[in-house]
């Protein structure tokens, strides 16, 4: 265990069961089989323990179990067992590579518990682990993705901010799981600078950067040409910079976004932020695919989650790489720790 879980004694990680047709079982096994190397936070799964060593014995990994009721049980066996912890609502066995809508309503309970145990101290940070969306859509869920509806647990007052952190680079989307038709009409002033004000905040409180300098990226080519190709940037974003520069934020931009991620241009900011979804996430994945992370800002509890689908095509054959989860299981441990410094100071 390093030092996000040894020092202080932080509360257990809560990790959730994610899609169980997709990786999400093979992942987090191989984690806990490589959490003495990877140095891992303690953390527990939300899920079933039957289902989880039936997985195990299918992918042919020597991974014991151990059901436990409470979280903090999970400090007393995680060196010699993945800890369990049932959330209550029974799963049916999972097909690798075909979702059920019957699996939804354990996949959205696994998530309100782990943020249930978050809000109420019992667990460090939520950790998630990938969700096939039209399953749960199908079933009824009514949200794009996690980032909106841990939102809504969060409660009133609370707007969610996506960051993905890599090692080499941090991005924000403004707008997130829209059609790109629809950016332009979405990109508001407000959004751009509740994103701006929420990840200054957590890049000090989480990240340990006392001055965070932001990089606004422009919405069209060549950041629109001073109106010529698009007005999105005279109108909507240099507005929404001025304001924050005005609040004494160091932000900077519209920068292109051709010219907003190469090597040097990286090494003025410590996070992009961006138009639209593939805007961030592009140059991110393209620089370390395995290794990036999503996090949740602007909610009262840590999220982390891998920056990557349920991989269906792959599931059940023990070719998932666990890297991106270890990554999110060591940024949640990383991210609890400081905060449990700077909150007490």
């Amino acid at each position: 265990m390093n030092s996000a879980g040894s020092k202080s004694r932080l509360a257990p990680l809560a990790l959730t069961v994610g899609e169980p047709s997709g990786i999400a079982s093979e992942i987090t096994l191989r984690a806990w089989l490589l959490r003495e190397s990877h140095a891992l936070p303690c953390f527990f799964l939300l899920d079933e323990a039957r289902w989880v060593a039936e997985s195990a014995k299918a992918l042919g990994l020597d991974v014991p179990i151990r059901e436990i009721e409470r979280p903090e049980q999970a400090h007393n066996c995680f060196n010699d067992a993945l800890p369990i912890l049932s959330h209550g609502v029974v799963r049916d066995e999972a097909s690798p590579g075909h979702p059920s809508p019957a699996n939804a309503p354990a996949i959205i309970r696994s998530i309100e518990r782990a943020v249930t145990l978050a809000q109420d101290g019992h667990a460090a940070a939520v950790v998630t682990n990938p969700i096939n969306k039209k399953s749960l859509m199908d079933f009824g869920f009514a949200h794009p993705g996690h980032t909106e509806y841990l939102g809504e647990l969060a409660g009133p007052g609370h707007r969610p901010v996506m960051m993905l952190v890599s090692p080499a680079l941090r991005v924000i989307p403004v707008t997130v799981h829209v059609p790109l038709s629809q950016v332009p009409d979405l990109l508001t002033r407000e959004a751009i600078e509740t994103a701006c004000r929420t990840a200054a905040q957590a890049l000090k409180r989480d990240f340990g950067i006392a001055e965070p300098r932001i990089a606004v990226s422009g919405l069209n080519p060549h950041a629109g040409e001073q109106g010529n190709i698009g007005r999105e940037e005279i109108e909507i974003i240099n507005p929404a910079i001025a304001a924050m520069k005005a609040e004494g934020l160091s932000v900077f931009g519209p920068v292109p976004g051709d010219t907003l991620f190469h090597a040097a241009a990286r090494e003025t900011y410590d996070v992009a932020l961006c138009m639209y979804h593939d805007q961030a996430l592009i140059p991110l994945k393209t620089l370390d695919f395995d290794r990036g992370v999503n996090v949740t800002l602007g909610l009262p509890f840590i999220r982390t989650s891998p920056d990557h689908g349920t991989a269906l095509g792959i599931a059940g054959k023990g070719m998932a790489s666990p890297i991106s989860l270890i990554e999110s299981l060591k940024l949640a441990g990383q991210m609890a720790y400081r905060r449990s410094w700077v909150d007490a100071a």
